[in-house]
């Protein structure tokens, strides 16, 4: 298998477990404030990838500067940005308008990257933004109202997210993936702990009724192991076989995979039109994948064949 194809796969396989999470979340999060439960569940992850960085790779911290740590420090904070900007837009808008301006991102990423970096998307990548930007529409905006403050807040989440994925791409070509990944972790656990000690009653936070409850004991392994620590690897370990637009189009797949956990475990219902975005996002990642001759030769075939 080729490594591009392999790079696409490892990530679309991020996105499922972030989207099959994203039910835990949810729940841990009505006990546990968010800003504590991200910094516990990123401390939790960073420790782990940081003692397999001292058993299987002590060497990566020979490459340890100030320009490397700045690095991993400038992609974790916009990971964190992205976190907090989307918990508290959530406080004033509904979750499924949250759900479909944080997946602006992939209109952002291909617009960032002309921009920033000077790399343009191929004409597959554009038309596969755009179908999927209408299935992300079809499948989470279920109720089109007058924006306010929290569609703002989220709008800077999406924009963050779209900068976290732009910058490790940049910088996972430079640095050792483990240190990298764990750099960036650390920042947003730092970050996250120092929010909950200005800004939640922390104190309620860290009692044995909450943290010993078993919805977030569950939450915060599976989230801290599956959806932080390995899943943040594998992004910044394969994204530098791929390209930030097609990352952006494969993570769209996320409320694709959240939508269906939702089905098979909550019994929850998905309209008609729900089930057609789910359609659309699928199609405009597999047309961005493509590569354009293969679509050259498939009109060519058509053309004979009429």
């Amino acid at each position: 298998m080729k490594r591009p194809m392999f790079a696409d796969l490892s990530l679309l396989l991020v996105t499922l477990i972030w989207g099959t999470t994203f039910v835990l979340v949810q729940n841990a999060i009505d006990f546990l404030p968010p800003f504590a439960f991200n910094g516990i569940r990123f401390a939790i992850a960073a420790g782990l990838l940081f003692l397999c960085l001292l058993i299987f790779n002590r060497q990566q911290l020979k490459h340890l500067n100030l320009k490397f740590l700045l690095s991993g420090v400038f992609i974790g904070f916009w990971l964190f940005l992205g976190y907090v900007t989307q918990t508290i837009g959530l406080l004033y808008t509904t979750t499924s308008k949250a759900g479909f301006i944080t997946g602006l991102s992939v209109v952002l990423v291909p617009l960032f990257s002309m921009i920033l970096l000077k790399q343009f998307p191929s004409k597959n990548a554009v038309v596969g933004v755009l179908t999927a930007t209408i299935g992300l529409f079809l499948l989470t905006l279920t109720d089109v109202t007058v924006l306010n403050v929290g569609d703002g807040y989220v709008f800077i989440c999406a924009i963050s997210f779209a900068m976290h994925i732009i910058l490790t791409g940049k910088f996972s070509n430079k640095y050792p993936t483990l240190l990298l990944t764990v750099i960036q972790i650390s920042t947003v656990a730092l970050f996250s702990l120092f929010s909950s000690l200005l800004f939640e009653d922390w104190r309620k936070s860290i009692t044995k009724d909450v943290l010993f409850s078993t919805d977030v004991i569950i939450a915060l392994l599976i989230t801290s192991v599956f959806a932080t620590a390995i899943a943040f690897f594998i992004q910044t370990n394969f994204q530098k076989y791929t390209s930030a637009t097609r990352v952006a189009l494969i993570f769209t797949m996320e409320p694709v995979f959240a939508a269906a956990t939702g089905y098979f475990w909550a019994q929850e219902r998905l309209s008609i039109s729900a089930l057609f975005g789910c359609v659309l996002i699928f199609i405009g990642m597999i047309f961005a994948e493509m590569p354009a001759n293969k679509l050259l030769i498939l009109r060519k075939n058509k053309g004979l064949e009429s």
